[in-house]
């Protein structure tokens, strides 16, 4: 863990920044910014000391009024009233657009680093914190910041700001009213002092349960067909439910806390304005101030009860947005894994790829390979296959740079895969799997995502390459369909289709296939070999093998069992000699041919495939 950032305990959350961590990154921010900070700061001013001038006018009235002045004289004092409230309407207005726009500016910001570093996130890290956390971080808690951005901050800042210009203004009539309303801020502080030390801590135990509930939420319905084949419907919904309950229990702790906040707040509320009254009764009768001028430090004061009710209040949201704020910053502010200084001036020398002696556990304990050394050669499709567990998927994903291994080495070209920067490595190596996702938005958008500036000549070769290319054609708008979430929907072979076109448009000289047809049916997968074996013509290619027909038609098949290689050669010559992979293909020739799942694999609800 990176200083600065706390460990979340034993519910293995992502990284939650310390205090001091997550404003230093929005100071850094503001100051990124100043001017349009500036701009807001001083339309705030103005607009809190317009307010202040209307509560002066009418001590002023009132004086007036006592003298027997002339009606123009209150004319006079009327119109003052008028525009002072009008110009201070207009300055607040502006005020709190400019903090608008200046935290939906930093809001932005947050989202973008944030998504873009979760999706630099390794697969491990996912797995071992897990996606309720991250999907509650950029979701609600992005939610949370945003609507103290919009109601709360710039209630805040012009709650504060009227509440220092009243003082001023209270002591500019006589330093003693000035005094006597300042009773009321030690107080506040001392309600201040007592909640936020207590506050805090709960308000990130609240953001904590919440994130446990998400989780246990989201958990239960991707594995729904799990929890169905194992009968296990009343203990996660037992666990849901205690989930919740526990971030209802704090949401209540919490209700408490405010409430007895608020009575600390009454009570500097009542001791203020009683010194006010008292000090300025004694004033009038020795004739230091007038009637008019205690007036105007009594509504003065009287008038600061609704903003600093409303700020102190608000002081719920505030602890929200920060505790969010620095769940948030927790993230962005992980640090990217280092590369070697020399990592820039590294170049593959060839398109090969190589697993030396691989070892990888998930949780440092359990082995999922054992020592694994495997090498492509340039322009050669290698198969995997074994039954599930036994290491495929894990193998995959760390010749794609996805996961790190615990020992050994995975290179690229003869250079090791870590020292390769991210975006180097994208360009040397895709990997493509069954979960394929289909983007919102026109189609030629969505495979313009693995080349921004393909033409739509480049665009529809690659169609025409991966066999899609008649079915886009057939779309109402061809390829400005717009598809995904609202749009056309488009089957599993279509979408996996379109992968594969994304994969020739990014043209990587080494491609890895891992279940690439599960989704499609018999036909469909079909389809989708011929659709892969043309994207991946001229690469070197590792291929997790779905269907026992994509390892005949590989150079060589490599048999996983145990996270071990068991046996390896062509198809020929493992048919031949009657060991695990002959068992494989025996069973897979013997099954139906509408089945397609996985040779060797148990049913739907058993362990996740390997």
């Amino acid at each position: 863990m990176s200083a600065g950032l706390s460990p979340t305990g034993p519910d293995r959350l992502l990284p939650i920044a310390e205090p001091r961590r997550t404003w230093a990154w929005l100071w850094a921010e503001l100051r990124a910014r100043w001017t349009l900070a500036g701009a807001a700061l001083l339309a705030g001013v103005l607009g809190a000391a317009a307010s202040v001038v209307p509560v002066y006018a009418l001590g002023v009235l009132v004086d007036r009024v006592r003298e027997h002045a002339p009606q123009s004289a209150l004319v006079t004092i009327a119109v003052v009233i008028v525009v002072a409230a009008v110009a201070g309407g207009i300055a607040t207005g502006v005020s709190a657009y400019l903090i608008g726009r200046l935290g939906a500016g930093i809001l932005a910001v947050l989202r973008e680093r944030t998504v873009a570093r979760a999706l630099r996130l390794p697969v491990t890290t996912l797995e071992w914190a897990g996606r309720g956390d991250l999907l509650s971080r950029v979701g609600s808690d992005t939610a949370a910041i945003g609507r103290a951005i919009g109601e709360v901050i710039p209630m805040v800042v012009s709650a504060l700001l009227l509440g220092a210009l009243s003082l001023a203004a209270m002591a500019g009539i006589d330093w003693r009213l000035g005094l006597a309303g300042a009773v009321a801020v030690p107080l506040y502080v001392l309600a201040l002092r007592w909640y936020l030390p207590r506050a805090a801590p709960e308000y990130a135990r609240q953001r904590r349960a919440a994130a446990e509930a998400s989780q246990r939420l989201v958990e239960t319905v991707q594995g729904a067909r799990t929890v169905r084949a194992y009968r296990m419907e009343e203990r996660r919904l037992a666990e849901i439910g205690a989930a919740s309950g526990l971030a209802r229990d704090i949401e209540v702790a919490v209700f408490v806390l405010v409430t007895r906040f608020t009575g600390r707040v009454n009570r500097a509320e009542f001791f203020g304005l009683a010194a006010i009254l008292t000090v300025g009764f004694l004033l009038v009768r020795g004739g230091a101030v007038t009637v008019g001028e205690t007036a105007a430090a009594a509504v003065l004061f009287h008038r600061l009860f609704n903003p600093i009710t409303m700020l102190l209040f608000t002081f719920d949201e505030m602890q929200a947005a920060g505790a969010s704020l620095a769940r948030l910053v927790g993230i962005i502010t992980l640090p990217d894994d280092a590369h070697a200084d020399t990592a820039d001036r590294r170049t593959p020398a060839d398109a090969s790829l190589e697993l030396r002696d691989v070892r990888f556990g998930y949780d440092g304990v359990t082995p999922v390979l054992g020592g694994v050394s495997l090498r492509v050669e340039p322009g050669s499709r290698v198969a995997l296959v074994g039954s599930t567990g036994a290491g495929k998927t894990t193998l995959a994903a760390i010749a794609a740079g996805i996961l790190t291994p615990g020992s050994g080495t995975a290179l690229v070209g003869g250079v090791p895969v870590h020292e390769l920067p991210p975006e180097r490595l994208r360009a040397q190596v895709v990997i493509l799997t069954q979960e394929t996702h289909v983007f919102a938005g026109p189609l030629i958008e969505d495979l313009r995502l693995a080349k921004p500036d393909a033409t739509p000549e480049e665009i529809g070769a690659a169609l025409e390459r991966v066999g899609a290319a008649e079915w886009v054609r057939d779309l109402p708008d061809g390829l400005d369909t717009v598809i995904g979430e609202g749009g056309h929907e488009l089957t599993a072979a279509q979408a996996q289709q379109l992968a594969l076109a994304r994969l020739v448009l990014v043209d990587p000289p080494i491609a890895i296939l891992d279940e690439a047809t599960a989704e499609a049916g018999s036909l469909g997968a079909r389809v989708l070999e011929r659709a892969a074996t043309a994207a991946t013509e001229g690469r070197t290619t590792l291929v997790v093998a779905h269907r026992l027909t994509q390892a005949a038609s590989a150079d060589r098949v490599v048999v996983l069992e145990g996270g071990r290689i068991v046996e390896e050669g062509t198809h020929d010559e493992l048919v031949a000699a009657g060991g695990r992979y002959a068992e494989l293909w025996r069973s897979w020739e013997a099954r139906p041919r509408s089945e397609v799942t996985d040779p060797g694999s148990a049913p739907a609800a058993s362990a996740p495939s390997g």
